[in-house]
């Protein structure tokens, strides 16, 4: 059978993105190493290095000054630098945007707060000084941006809106796909923030050696982000993992106990009651445990659900009232052996508030990828030298 012309140009693009991969995440190689890797002959890797070099996908790592006798061997890195991904938080009380190369490096990051009573237009806005900010910062444009995942509160639809719910005002009109796709070409991604805190677990936090993990978002607001087999999972909809829904769950009335805790200074926010209740539990205070143990039995409802129907290796407690896993966990612990056929592990997530645009960037990361993988990504172009 004749080989077209076609059919020999699509073989050299397989055969480059074979190498890129096999740059990525790799010291600088030379062309034996990567010939091993890749399994092209080793004329053949020379050639292709070289042609990746030109279109400024990969980069020539200069020798050291102590090199042994004789020429050294030239390497070859993956150009990380050459495109780059943003994750962005559009929350409740902040706005959270990080920037990383191609390998996932973080770059920069701009945190600006948020007014919980803000419609879309203002919300958006601040998004959008928020991004200017760092893009400034870093020296790029919206063309250096190759990917982008916006986190928002509420199940997100195939649209990109969170049309069944969301806490924030008025969102459930928002179009933030369309509204950053004005200033950006490359494709948006709006997800759940909980499912992107799921993925940042997986990707950068307690949960990197499992497949199989419910991401427990406890806090004012209580919800869950569900991974099986390695997938982020998000329904037909986009609401898996939204058990809450249920009243019977009472997830919904769960952290009032903690509100209604007696000793809980009048002026005292949701958020500063809870903390209060918690140091109070610490420090023995009777009605502070009590409260938290109630708090504690409704979450327990909910969260014994999904270990029922998902079997998963790991719960991450994660949200606000996770740094108060100290208090939480062991009360967690005793009421899902009261539910659960097995108790999977219970750990605590380190990430903090930036788990969602760290999940952001996860997918924004692995759309790219996909793009690569497909030869759908134009070569980025050579660095000046």
């Amino acid at each position: 059978m004749a080989t077209t012309g076609t059919d020999l140009s699509r073989m050299r693009e397989m055969n480059q993105l074979s190498i890129v991969w096999a740059l990525r995440g790799n010291p600088p190689s030379t062309v034996t190493e990567l010939a091993g890797r890749t399994g092209l002959s080793r004329p053949a890797v020379d050639v292709l290095v070289q042609a990746l070099v030109t279109e400024g996908w990969a980069a020539v790592e200069e020798p050291g000054a102590k090199s042994v006798v004789g020429r050294p061997a030239r390497r070859y890195r993956f150009r990380a630098d050459a495109g780059h991904a943003l994750g962005i938080d559009i929350g409740v009380h902040k706005i959270l945007v990080m920037l990383s190369d191609l390998e996932g490096n973080l770059v920069r990051t701009v945190r600006r707060p948020a007014d919980p009573e803000a419609d879309p237009a203002a919300r958006l806005a601040a998004a959008d000084a928020a991004i200017d900010a760092l893009l400034d910062e870093s020296g790029m444009t919206p063309s250096d941006i190759w990917g982008m995942t916006v986190g928002v509160t509420g199940p997100v639809d195939a649209s990109g809106r969170t049309s069944l719910f969301t806490p924030l005002p008025g969102w459930s009109s928002a179009d933030p796909a369309g509204h950053f796709a004005a200033r950006f070409r490359c494709p948006i991604q709006v997800e759940n923030d909980c499912k992107l805190a799921a993925v940042a677990e997986r990707w950068k936090g307690v949960a990197q050696d499992a497949d199989d993990i419910v991401y427990l978002l406890a806090g004012i607001r209580t919800g869950a982000g569900l991974i099986l087999d390695g997938t982020l999972r998000r329904g037909h909809g986009g609401a898996a993992g939204e058990i809450g829904a249920l009243k019977a769950v009472r997830w919904l009335d769960a952290p009032g106990h903690l509100a209604a805790c007696a000793g809980v200074p009048a002026s005292a926010r949701p958020g500063e009651a809870a903390a209060w209740v918690f140091e109070a539990a610490r420090a023995g205070n009777r009605e502070a445990k009590t409260a938290v143990r109630r708090y504690t039995r409704d979450l327990a409802v909910g969260v014994a659900a999904l270990v029922l129907a998902l079997d998963p290796e790991i719960v991450v407690l994660g949200g606000g009232f996770s740094r108060s896993a100290d208090v939480i966990l062991p009360l967690l612990e005793g009421e899902l052996t009261k539910h659960c056929l097995r108790l999977p592990e219970l750990r605590t997530s380190t990430l903090g508030d930036e788990s969602v645009a760290l999940g952001g960037l996860r997918l924004a990361l692995d759309d790219i990828d996909s793009r690569l993988l497909s030869a759908e990504l134009a070569a980025p172009r050579a660095p000046r030298g």
